[in-house]
């Protein structure tokens, strides 16, 4: 059976702040990778509280807290959504819905890489 090679790559959770953007460009840049786009899940803040205070239910994540999720926000807010409106500019963002359903989340990302390998 033939193996099957690809130089595509999902990152994810980077890069989160101005820092983690220019080690990237300065490692990555002169043409060593085509950034083709930033996947970004848009959740509004009461949803994602919602959907993090349950899963510190079960998960044993001390960080899964009120006050914690305070100070996540906050960093996101100050540190990560500039990225995003950085690359919002530069049309590489593609913004997917993530306060519906898991299914239904799933299925528009599905779609979205359908749409990238028919580019190919």
């Amino acid at each position: 059976m033939a193996k099957s090679v690809t130089n595509n790559f999902l990152i994810d959770g980077f890069p989160r702040n101005k820092d983690n953007v220019d080690d990237w460009n300065k490692d990555m840049g002169d043409g060593k990778v085509n950034l083709q786009c930033v996947l970004f899940f848009d959740c509004n803040e009461e949803i994602t509280i919602q959907r993090c205070l349950e899963r510190g239910k079960s998960s044993g994540r001390s960080d899964d807290n009120a006050e914690s999720l305070k100070k996540r926000i906050r960093t996101y807010n100050e540190s990560t959504r500039p990225i995003i409106d950085m690359y919002t500019k530069q049309n590489l963002v593609k913004t997917i819905n993530a306060s519906r359903d898991v299914e239904t989340v799933f299925k528009d990302v599905q779609k979205l890489f359908d749409e990238f390998r028919q580019q190919r």
